[in-house]
């Protein structure tokens, strides 16, 4: 049963749409599994990019059909933007297929997220404002709209009445703000139903057939390990499961069912929005690691925190994701550093600490033990095989592997589809 996972080993940004768009000629399903479109993917196919939100990668790759699974969170209005304009640039999106049990954000999950956000102030958690945490928290709290709820009009009525109920009582008298009408709500749902409606399956069905005529199915995490709900830096974190179990629980398989777990890994670290960062950089290296690393959040817009490779967090995301590989990514971008900081562990109160702690209080007063790698100055980006990098280029990526605790398979040396170097196959 050739099921792969493919997810963030970090705090998200890694890479995971070039190494998904990788093997999507070889993929037959790729499934985004949780997330909605406060996630982000780069694609570069030749000289053209292109920056996906909601849209599982696996779209851009011919033959391979792009599944939204019944955990993402979905906003039909970003949604069709993005079909509509991938159509405009000549890609075929007829083959996407959106989970019938998949929870719509409704306008009103975008107006509470904003809101909230701003009435936190210095508190606040660092959100995209697109109404990703209240529509799951509609979900837990069993008043979320489901695709499946835009084709019975009375029941979307009864359940936009009983979510508003609750959100307009927080409007009107917390926040002051004026009451959202349900019939308003409701016909701009009911307006998305026939334009979704080719897209419209069940998905768990079609995954799990699939994977029965062994077929190859990719699950494409959004964000990253540390950015998960339960293992995460909470509470800076998103709202739902990026690391590997929650393609059973996102996408409706089994666990037995998947054979291999991919952690994408940048060469360094990087994060958007607040919480913990023991490498963080406000130098010059910080800077310019962002600039020649173009980091600047897909979905956000925002500037990427910069700091050091982590090999503390690799360790724990190769743990609880159970990694069988890491895919490295833009190596490139460390190119002219005569020597490069790793940091190998964590300084708590006099003590190191190798591992990361599950106190919330101690990882924000982590602070990073360095070991410096020697760096090279050669242009790595035409580098074909591993024995083509410069010895030391080879040597960073060996420490890292022996550090991290799951073989690199991968390793990106530029934007490129084709700058990659594979070391071991992943199907």
């Amino acid at each position: 049963m050739p099921a792969l996972v493919l997810l963030g080993a970090q705090w998200g940004d890694e890479g995971k749409g070039k190494a998904t768009d990788l093997l999507g000629g070889s993929v037959d399903y790729v499934v985004r599994y949780q997330g909605g479109n406060n996630a982000g993917h780069t694609v570069v196919v030749g000289d053209q990019k292109y920056a996906l939100h909601l849209l599982p990668s696996g779209i851009l790759s011919p033959g391979c059909t792009p599944v939204i699974g019944n955990g993402v969170v979905v906003d039909p209005s970003v949604l069709l933007s993005e079909l509509s304009g991938l159509n405009e640039r000549g890609v075929d999106t007829s083959k996407l297929l959106l989970s019938g049990n998949a929870h719509i954000i409704t306008p009103y999950n975008v107006t509470v997220d904003k809101v909230t956000e701003r009435f936190l102030g210095k508190r606040k958690i660092g959100t995209t404002g697109r109404g990703i945490g209240p529509t799951y928290a509609d979900k837990i709290n069993r008043v979320g709209i489901r695709v499946q709820d835009l084709y019975d009009e009375s029941i979307l009525t009864q359940k936009v009445e009983a979510a508003l109920d609750v959100k307009n009582q927080i409007l009107t008298k917390l926040y002051n703000r004026r009451a959202m009408a349900v019939d308003q709500a409701v016909e701009e749902l009911l307006g998305y139903a026939d334009k979704l409606a080719p897209y419209v399956a069940d998905t768990v069905l079609v995954i799990n057939q699939a994977l029965e005529e062994d077929k190859v199915v990719l699950f494409e995490g959004g964000q990253g390990t540390l950015l998960d709900i339960d293992h995460g830096t909470y509470p800076f974190v998103t709202s739902s499961n990026p690391t590997a179990g929650g393609a059973c629980t996102g996408a409706g398989v089994g666990p037995t069912k998947i054979s291999r777990v991919i952690g994408i890994l940048k060469a360094y670290t990087t994060r958007v929005g607040a919480g913990p960062f023991p490498t963080e950089l406000f130098d010059e290296d910080g800077e310019a690691l962002r600039r020649i690393g173009g980091e600047r959040g897909v979905t956000t817009g925002r500037d990427r925190r910069c700091g050091w490779f982590d090999a503390v967090i690799a360790r724990y995301a190769t743990r609880v994701n159970g990694l069988t590989d890491f895919f490295l990514t833009k190596l490139d971008v460390l190119t002219g550093w005569e020597q490069i900081p790793v940091c190998v562990a964590y300084e708590i109160d006099g003590k190191r600490v190798e591992e990361l702690p599950y106190s919330q209080t101690d990882f924000h007063h982590a602070k990073p033990v360095y070991e410096m790698l020697p760096g090279w100055s050669e242009d790595i980006s035409k580098a074909k095989s591993f024995s083509d990098l410069p010895k030391n280029a080879q040597n960073y990526v060996k420490a890292l592997e022996e550090m991290s605790g799951a073989p690199i398979s991968a390793i990106g040396v530029g934007p490129g589809r084709d700058e990659t170097i594979e070391i071991n196959s992943f199907l």
